[in-house]
């Protein structure tokens, strides 16, 4: 488990690993997977080795192959939390207070 004093290598990592476990859970070869999200393989296994350097396109085409997409956009739904719940009125702000 990760705290909140992670590191993006691990973080990506973590990520990668998971994303990883997923494509075997669903019964995916890393060629198949590859294939549907088209993607190279190489690109592939950098993704599940927390790779930094990849391009969102095809991290976000992976999920979408593992079908992860409304998990991942859940978990990023600032609403879903008690913070985002309390402070969802900052939201309609068009840009940041100035601060002097």
């Amino acid at each position: 488990m990760l705290t909140s004093k992670h590191t993006g290598e691990e973080l990506g990592g973590h990520l990668g690993e998971s994303l990883r476990q997923w494509r075997i859970i669903l019964g995916l070869s890393q060629e198949l997977a590859a294939e549907r999200a088209d993607i190279s393989l190489p690109t592939l296994r950098r993704i599940e080795r927390g790779d930094p350097g990849v391009k969102m396109r095809s991290f976000l085409a992976l999920v979408s192959v593992l079908n992860l997409v409304d998990r991942f956009i859940e978990a990023a739904e600032p609403l879903e939390t008690d913070l985002g719940r309390m402070r969802a009125h900052l939201l309609g702000r068009q840009r940041a207070r100035r601060t002097n």
